[in-house]
């Protein structure tokens, strides 16, 4: 028996609401107008119309299926409009035959009957984005830095300068959508007939075919080559933190919108500091008579510039100590973090004689 709960990547306890948002995912992402698996898609609208009604739901959850009677069929068979079935469109007819829940008509019709034909020629023509990851050290964190990126990407013909035609060549009106870039399809659902305007397949949308495409970009309007981004990565920046240049990207199809360079930023572990947040941590290391009797010790910071730490008399070892605005910039706002200091007492690894008589000594007063 099919699982419609796996099938939508939902819990058995499960709200609607997180069922619809699972359905509308996938419906979108599998629906054949969009390119993707019919019968995926069939198997999610199955799962949707079963456990989007509270009574199916409930039968499903105790006996595994559902018992769908006469009754349904002619009114309440999940509101489907497909070959074959009661009002549905017959053979050789257009149509929709996938189903869809009368709550749900809004977006589903939203996403795949709505926007404009110029909105899909865009995105058509629109280039990549491209994603790197840059590495910096704990010190660029703290002051940031200028990084200066060399990207292998697509950028614009220098010989067309984006059209896609060679320089001179005569420019002619599509045959196919007479110049508008755009194909009109009739698709008829139990609602009624949808016109739905797509791009030409012919001239890709531009609704221009020139006699002779560029002969460096075959047309494309972009070419293979290199290209210098130089990146200011902000003070207090984390690592697995993504910066995003807008159009910094490939460049589009014929004079298409660029695509948008992502940059993840990865901070190296320092030999000295660990980080959390925007605190840093630091051990250093005393001695027994330090801690015993109290003294002033530097601490290492980040900027390079020690500092001098108080450890008063009797301090244990682990004792941590907080110093104030020594941390990492807040990333986008005011102040530091601070940075802790934790003391450990260092034991000798080995005593003069002198030493070891003044230990013994302590040992006989009892410490």
């Amino acid at each position: 028996m099919p699982d419609y709960y796996k099938m939508l990547g939902v819990s058995k306890d499960a709200t609607l609401e997180d069922i619809k948002k699972a359905y509308r995912r996938l419906a979108h992402k599998h629906h054949p107008d969009k390119g993707g698996d019919e019968k995926m898609f069939r198997e999610v609208s199955e799962a949707y119309r079963i456990l989007s009604d509270k009574d199916k739901r409930s039968q499903y959850d105790k006996f595994g299926r559902v018992f769908e009677g006469a009754g349904d069929q002619q009114g309440q068979a999940g509101f489907r409009w497909g070959w074959g079935q009661p009002g549905g469109p017959t053979d050789g007819e257009e149509g929709d035959a996938y189903g869809f829940d009368f709550q749900d008509l809004g977006d589903i019709f939203e996403e795949f009957f709505g926007g404009s034909a110029s909105h899909s020629r865009d995105h058509l023509r629109k280039g990549e984005d491209i994603e790197v990851d840059v590495e910096i050290t704990l010190e660029n964190a703290l002051h940031g830095k200028k990084e200066e990126i060399l990207l292998h990407k697509f950028i614009q013909c220098g010989r067309c300068q984006g059209v896609g035609a060679d320089p001179g060549s005569k420019v002619n009106e599509c045959f196919s959508c007479r110049g508008t870039g755009e194909v009109q399809q009739i698709q008829r659902t139990f609602l009624g007939s949808f016109t739905r305007v797509g791009v030409c397949p012919e001239c890709n949308g531009e609704g221009l075919k020139p006699d002779s495409p560029c002969n460096v970009c075959s047309g494309e309007g972009r070419v293979r080559g290199e290209d210098k981004i130089v990146v200011q990565i902000p003070a207090g920046i984390d690592s697995n933190q993504v910066l995003k240049m807008k159009e910094k990207g490939d460049a589009g199809r014929k004079r298409g919108k660029n695509g948008d360079l992502y940059i993840r930023v990865l901070v190296k572990p320092h030999k000295v500091f660990s980080r959390k947040g925007d605190d840093l941590f630091v051990e250093v290391p005393i001695s027994l008579s330090q801690a015993v009797l109290g003294d002033e010790v530097d601490v290492p910071t980040l900027e390079g510039s020690p500092i001098a730490l108080r450890v008063p008399l009797g301090t244990q070892s682990g004792k941590v100590f907080k110093v104030s605005g020594k941390g990492i910039p807040h990333y986008g706002g005011i102040g530091r973090g601070n940075l802790y200091t934790t003391v450990r007492i260092s034991v000798p690894q080995k005593l003069t004689k002198q030493q070891k008589d003044l230990i013994q000594r302590l040992r006989e007063e009892g410490l």
